[in-house]
């Protein structure tokens, strides 16, 4: 098989798996946290670098995940050859919103003064809501 192509537009330039409309808006779903620090890191990368790109975005913490709304718990994670998870969460907080699921929170006792200021709490519906929301890209990791 031959290599992607480095740049273009087009279905070809995706290999199938964009939809020819661009997002405006990411929903990133993230799930795991020291657990599975790599993939915790992908997630927030890609969170903190649609940010910076100007893409509106909106990361949602949930199951182990929860734990990086309390502050300090994003600095417990080391993941080699990765910027601090505490500056990629900065990142997102800085222009998009960061949500922690509300029945998450509660099964892991996390109250909401408990969280680092700038994040909410939000359930289901307001998750359905933006992941529905036209011109939106949601990704779960």
């Amino acid at each position: 098989m031959a290599a992607p192509p480095q740049s273009g537009t087009g279905p070809a330039a995706c290999w199938g798996y964009c939809s020819g409309v661009a997002a405006s808006n990411l929903v990133i779903k993230v799930t795991v946290g020291k657990d599975q620090a790599e993939r915790c890191g992908q997630a927030l990368n890609v969170a903190a670098t649609a940010a910076a790109s100007g893409i509106g975005v909106s990361l949602w913490l949930t199951g182990e995940a929860s734990w990086l709304a309390v502050p300090g718990r994003a600095a417990d994670i080391d993941l080699p050859h990765s910027p601090p998870f505490p500056d990629l969460l900065a990142g997102v907080l800085a222009t998009g919103t960061v949500t922690l699921c509300s029945q998450c929170a509660v099964r892991r006792g996390i109250e909401p003064g408990d969280v680092i200021d700038g994040i909410r709490i939000a359930g289901a519906a307001t998750f359905v809501a933006e992941v529905t929301a036209d011109g939106t890209q949601a990704l779960v990791y």
